[in-house]
């Protein structure tokens, strides 16, 4: 049994053919999906589609590219959302600088507001980091401070050095599709040596198609073949894979579990 710890179902590419992709995904093995939410004005169809499908959960927060379109959100409208017995995580949120589409205080103090929720709830933050790891593990090391929260870095492409500073702060690890490509041979050093307890797998679908898919549309299916080629990488049967990571998605989202 495998769970795609990350997919976006209202996405272009996938949303007009949902019953057909969830059906190629389960015919694989695929039991679970976790349907991401990036703005506010997504929020009721992601949600929609995980009361309607028995196997799909959903998310609410706001992207770092979103966050000047979302200024004035506050916590109290998150929070209230997050009672959707649908909704089992917070996110994705966090900080990109690499293309910088939103002023980056504002990145900030939505990324705060987000885990000041988590904190509140329970209820896991999903970050969203790019060519911002300073920042990132600052505003972490700080908000923990303040008091612990459930926490994963989603589809993981930073240093060695960062991963060690997350996990550190008990953060988990989700790989995309991109550990398969032939140039990430850092992240796929890094992905030999996470611990077995902090590891999941996405696949960011409909973007970053796995090898063999390169080229195509991503969809839920291909995570199968990432979590083929990181069992390979790591040296140990593809069910132990499996088994891991779906129970370290139903430890970390506790309310998918129950």
């Amino acid at each position: 049994m495998l769970i795609d710890s990350h997919c976006h179902l209202e996405y272009e590419g996938l949303a007009e053919n949902q019953p057909e992709v969830l059906a190629r995904a389960r015919a694989v093995g695929v039991a679970g999906f976790l349907n991401i939410s990036t703005r506010r004005g997504e929020w009721e169809r992601v949600v929609g589609t995980a009361e309607r499908e028995r196997d799909v959960w959903a998310s609410v927060g706001i992207h770092p590219h979103e966050a000047d379109a979302h200024e004035d959100l506050g916590a109290a409208e998150l929070r209230t959302a997050t009672e959707n017995p649908r909704v089992i995580g917070i996110g994705e949120t966090g900080l990109d600088y690499y293309y910088d589409r939103s002023d980056r205080s504002v990145q900030q103090a939505l990324f705060r507001m987000h885990i000041g929720v988590a904190r509140e709830t329970g209820l896991p933050v999903i970050i969203h980091t790019r060519d911002a790891e300073d920042d990132t593990v600052t505003i972490l090391t700080d908000e923990m401070e303040k008091g612990a929260f459930p926490a994963l870095i989603h589809c993981f492409t930073a240093s060695a050095a960062f991963a060690h500073r997350v996990l550190d702060l008990g953060l988990t690890i989700s790989l995309s599709g991109i550990v398969t490509f032939k140039n990430a041979t850092e992240l796929q050093e890094i992905a030999k040596k996470l611990p077995e307890g902090r590891l999941l797998v996405e696949t960011d679908s409909p973007f970053l198609a796995p090898v063999p898919h390169r080229g195509k549309p991503c969809e839920p299916a291909f995570v199968r073949d990432t979590a083929q080629f990181v069992a390979n990488l790591r040296n140990e049967p593809f069910e132990r894979l499996t088994e891991t990571t779906t129970r370290n998605f139903q430890r970390l989202f506790t309310k998918a579990a129950a």
